[in-house]
């Protein structure tokens, strides 16, 4: 089956914020995403709610009817949030309050202890949970043990390095994949995949579930149109 595309709605919010008052509607962005072939919707609410605020969170619960994917990391201000609102999928992300964008995935080593007890709350409460990693299979063996169900791949590397040589770029991510799907786990991915980098990604990540785009996609739809983007976009993921 071809990776399911989720569309990530930040930007639209960002937009709005810039002008107070609701245009762009964050709700209607997101319906109109499902209406046009997204099968999810992605938000990562930050404590300073420059984008997406915890309201919309609670708001887009009652409307996305494909997979809400909630991002951030796991305080116990964004724990309450989700607890409260139940997505599909939590994807806990390392971000430090100040960072601009995700720029970093899990040391899942370091961390162990503190995910198992988080990732614990979170599928006793009946979410499927993703951790954010850098592509280097040394984080596999102790991600499968903190009990999550996927990891997401944190594909800004891949991006970057795609238009100088694209196997070099991929490899690390092609060998983590299969360390994850050897111990079970899902493997979704995401950060600057675009229409130019992703079809290769897709067609070269084994049992690949999931990609969550937000940032080339919106600015994309500025050019094309929000409907005839995200075609493009499932195109690119389904042509493998």
């Amino acid at each position: 089956m071809p990776a399911k595309l989720s569309v990530n709605i930040n930007k639209i919010a960002t937009l709005r914020n810039a002008r107070g008052g609701n245009t762009p509607d964050v709700l209607l962005a997101a319906q109109r995403c499902e209406e046009y072939g997204a099968e999810g919707i992605t938000v990562h609410p930050r404590p300073d709610e420059r984008h997406i605020r915890y309201s919309d969170v609670r708001a887009l619960s009652k409307v996305v009817t494909t997979e809400f994917n909630v991002e951030g990391y796991p305080s116990e201000d964004f724990m309450d949030l989700v607890l409260e609102t139940r997505p599909a999928q939590v994807t806990l992300v390392p971000d430090p309050p100040g960072v601009l964008t995700s720029n970093n995935g899990w040391n899942t080593i370091e961390n162990a202890s503190f995910l198992k007890d988080v990732i614990a709350r979170l599928k006793e409460g009946g979410m499927r949970t993703s951790i954010f990693l850098n592509p280097d299979p040394k984080w596999i063996e102790s991600a499968a043990a903190t009990g999550t169900d996927r990891i997401e791949l944190y594909t800004e590397s891949y991006a970057v390095g795609y238009y100088e040589n694209k196997k070099a770029a991929i490899a690390p991510f092609v060998e983590t994949a299969k360390a994850a799907s050897a111990t079970g786990l899902g493997i979704n991915a995401g950060h600057d995949l675009n229409l130019d980098n992703l079809n290769y990604f897709a067609r070269e990540i084994p049992d690949l579930l999931e990609v969550s785009i937000g940032h080339a996609l919106i600015s994309d739809a500025l050019y094309f149109g929000l409907e005839n983007t995200i075609g493009m976009y499932l195109r690119q993921i389904q042509n493998v």
